[in-house]
């Protein structure tokens, strides 16, 4: 059989008032203040690294709906962003500020990762942080070695797999403040709010491990920035204000969250309020001199797991426990795992393994999809990335099918559940991958695709849904040795589960788990179990030419995005649009989002510039049963040109912004 694992390496702006304008400009100043108290003594301070820390306002906010990641932020054009040395693209202009100030100090891309992640549990305490965890794709260019890190949170050992729908085997009623009563709307936020949804946050282990193993400068530098913007405040932003909005009920729950975020009346502070988070600050400052060990054992520890096991909310609500422990704490390690490497046409695209979902399924998609002439069919010229051709669409979107069946069946974490035959490989076996694809029709969606039967194995488990981490950042870096970083972290949902300590929220990410662990009286792969990590769809994503040895040749693009399940088809789009289109980073990132989940409905994005009504038509056409919706990707990616420069493009839907010189 035919194999394919890693090769062997071969705008409007919305202003308060004057005020929030005189912040605005003394935080412009911060970002050189940084670089100078950092910078070695007699050296000249750099300025590329200078943001403008309030971003772009919110043109629309909108309550998620269902498979929409967070509230949808309006969209503001940006234009792509060419360096000649190193580049970092993150979620945040502060991160990526951060991010930048250490690249400028001799700092390479592990470092600055670490360094823009600490600002963005910050500044976007609602999609990740130190409360959640991750995955980190590297390349190291001089030893020519790609890795991967797994960093998921893992459930509780004391874990029972029913825990998310009931509080004992014996006794059926819900995890509080989910009851019988909640509605169908509230669900989720209920049961997220309990203790239950809560797992062993692996965030700060990936970042230690990766630093250990690649990063240059001391651990202990990598920290000031984020410790003196939580210190010195930085301005609330839009997004932030927009996605706490219809999420105050459930905030309010949490004292130390109401505080940081709502005012004495429940409502959310304005946009360019100064936040300060001084007990963030003293958490990253015990990291500094005890080491990421003061994470998980200690004081901080304890606070933690207390915390998780609170019982009732600010407001005397009744919450249900978790099942967190100090044992499931100190016990916490990340794993370095094999990338995934699937060929498509010249190239190798690799990702994360099991027990994200990511890497595998982008690989099923283009594997699907390598037979089709999609460059024949390129998108309508126009602004943004121009409008999809309809026959392209089908063909992605059918092949998102096919690969989402395999996932929802399969995958899981590996050390629990077994991928057939044991690896990747069958599941990536090109014969395989064009058996699948002839049931891609021309003209007819599949509606709903079946799994398939690699090594013609009887499936030992049962179809589960693909309910995915909603809170997540993307930050890809590339520095001046050519080094790479692709980093994806997630606390789950729009700010986990609710609870603060530390000056972070906690996760939420059991819930990423299956609720129910059999269905057609077989188990589900995904379903929960003490000490396993819930299957993610996080897909940090470098693409490299093929050497003449059939190995990893040049590294060409380092992207990756947020977006809950969705992030599968919006890497999938972005790779496609540049390998198969000639797009560059900035409109791939941009064009119209479009893709499918393995369900009747194709999904086209709302509220993008490009009309859509012929994209639209032509799925139709084709049996596709079409929603509109909001789609807040946040594709980060970065490009090698063929001249040898980099290019940046931050996606036009979020905050994020590229920096490079």
């Amino acid at each position: 059989m035919k194999s394919a694992p890693c090769p062997a390496s071969g705008g409007r702006r919305r202003r308060a008032s004057v005020a929030i304008r005189h912040v605005k400009f003394s935080l412009l100043a911060l970002t050189f203040l940084l670089a100078s108290e950092m910078a070695p003594a007699g050296t000249a301070v750099p300025t590329p690294c200078a943001v403008d820390p309030l971003p772009a306002a919110v043109e629309s906010a909108s309550r998620p709906t269902d498979g929409a990641p967070e509230a949808a932020s309006g969209y503001t054009p940006k234009p792509p962003v060419r360096s000649s040395r190193a580049m970092i693209v993150a979620a945040n202009p502060l991160a990526t500020a951060a991010g930048c100030e250490v690249l400028l100090r001799g700092g390479n891309a592990v470092d600055a990762a670490v360094a823009a992640i600490a600002v963005l549990g910050l500044v976007e305490p609602q999609s990740a942080g130190l409360g959640g965890g991750g995955f980190l794709l590297a390349w190291n260019a001089k030893a020519r070695r790609l890795t991967s890190y797994d960093g998921r949170e893992t459930a509780p050992l004391a874990a029972d797999p029913s825990d998310l729908v009931r509080l004992a085997p014996d006794d059926p009623s819900p995890p509080l403040p989910l009851t019988a009563d909640t509605p169908a709307s509230e669900r989720f936020d209920a049961l997220r709010a309990s203790g239950r949804s809560i797992g062993t946050p692996g965030l700060v282990r990936l970042l230690e491990r990766a630093h250990a193993e690649q990063g240059r400068r001391p651990w202990a530098e990598l920290f000031a920035p984020a410790i003196r913007l939580a210190e010195q405040g930085f301005p609330l932003s839009p997004r932030l204000a927009a996605v706490a909005k219809p999420l105050t009920r459930w905030l309010q729950l949490d004292a130390e969250a109401s505080a940081y975020l709502l005012t004495p009346a429940g409502q959310v502070k304005a946009v360019g309020t100064i936040l300060s988070n001084p007990a963030y600050a003293r958490t990253l400052k015990e990291l500094v001199s005890a080491g990421p060990d003061a994470f998980y054992t200690g004081p901080l520890a304890h606070a933690l797991v207390a915390r998780a096991h609170a019982s009732r909310g600010a407001d005397g609500t009744p919450l249900t426990a978790s099942k967190l422990a100090d044992e499931d704490l100190a016990r916490y390690r990340a794993i370095e795992r094999p990338p995934v490497c699937a060929p498509y046409r010249a190239w190798w695209v690799c990702g994360m393994g099991p027990p994200s979902s990511g890497g595998l399924a982008v690989g099923q998609i283009l594997g699907l999809l390598e037979r089709f002439p999609l460059a024949q069919h390129p998108p309508a010229a126009g602004a943004e990335g121009g409008l999809p051709d309809a026959q392209a669409a089908h063909w992605i979107t059918e092949a998102e099918r096919l690969a989402f069946a395999d996932r929802d069946r399969y995958v899981a974490d590996p050390d629990f559940v077994p991928l057939p035959g044991g690896s990747v490989a069958a599941l990536l076996d090109p014969d395989y991958l064009a058996a699948r694809s002839r049931l891609i029709q021309d003209e007819r969606s599949l509606g709903m695709a079946p799994a398939g039967t690699p090594l013609a194995a009887a499936p030992q488990y049962a179809v589960g849904p693909e309910i995915e981490e909603h809170g997540t950042t993307h930050l890809t870096v590339v520095d001046p040795e050519g080094n790479v970083v692709a980093l994806t972290a997630s606390i789950e949902s729009a700010f986990g589960s609710f609870r603060m300590v530390g000056g972070f929220f906690l996760n939420n990410e059991l819930t990423d788990f299956a609720w129910e662990p059999f269905a057609d009286g077989m188990p589900v792969a995904n379903r929960l179990e003490p000490g396993k990590r819930p299957r993610s769809s996080m897909a940090p994503t470098l693409v490299f030419t093929r050497a003449p040895d059939g190995g990893l040749g040049e590294w060409q693009i380092a992207t990756g995005s947020p977006g809950g399940s969705a992030i599968i088809p919006y890497v999938t789009q972005t790779l496609v649009a540049q390998l198969d289109w000639g797009l560059d980073p900035y409109a791939a990132a941009a064009q119209i989002r479009v893709g499918a989940f393995n369900r009747p409905q194709t999904w086209i994005e709302d509220g993008h510039p490009t009309p859509a009504a012929a994209l639209v038509e032509g799925l139709r056409a084709r049996g596709h049963e079409i929603v509109r919706r909001p789609q807040p990707s946040g594709i980060a990616t970065v490009i090698r040109a063929p001249d040898g420069a980099l290019q940046g493009a931050a996606d036009p839907r979020r905050e994020g912004v590229a920096l490079g010189w």
